[in-house]
């Protein structure tokens, strides 16, 4: 089983997820040594920590702070964490809408918090888009099979 595939069964809940698209990333950036090789990108599965650094050093941006701005607005991300649709593209549909970046971690179930938590571990992602916006998207561990 790949790393991609433990992260989205729940079973690497201390790791990250941390896409970037060809477009957005230098050919000579030392991430695509670390990360794996995706069709249009760099996708690499960290522990939190180093994680949300390479987010930072890779965007300029912190992980937590990105996330906070991509709650602001709902959109699907695909399962492999490469990719997603954009939900301004409608609204702009002129403009380039390709991810530039994702980001995502796995919660536990906690059914303290009820909703979706209590339902099994949560998986959140959150993209940029090439046209400026960012959106989120979460969903249960074992939902979606595409």
């Amino acid at each position: 089983m790949s790393k991609l595939d433990e992260f989205l069964a729940g079973e690497r809940l201390d790791d990250v997820v941390f896409y970037l698209s060809d477009a957005y990333l230098d050919d000579d950036s030392r991430l695509r040594n670390v990360g794996t090789e995706t069709g249009e990108g760099v996708r690499l599965i960290l522990d939190g920590e180093t994680g949300r650094s390479a987010f930072e050093a890779g965007t300029g941006m912190g992980a937590m702070e990105f996330a906070k701005t991509a709650m602001g607005a709902e959109g699907t991300i695909a399962r492999s964490l490469d990719g997603g649709e954009c939900p301004f593209a409608d609204d702009a549909p002129d403009e380039d809408h390709d991810v530039s970046f994702v980001f995502a971690f796995a919660e536990a179930q906690n059914e303290e918090v009820g909703g979706l938590y209590a339902e099994g571990d949560v998986v959140h992602a959150y993209a940029h888009c090439a046209c400026g916006e960012s959106y989120s998207h979460k969903w249960i561990v074992g939902d979606r099979d595409e």
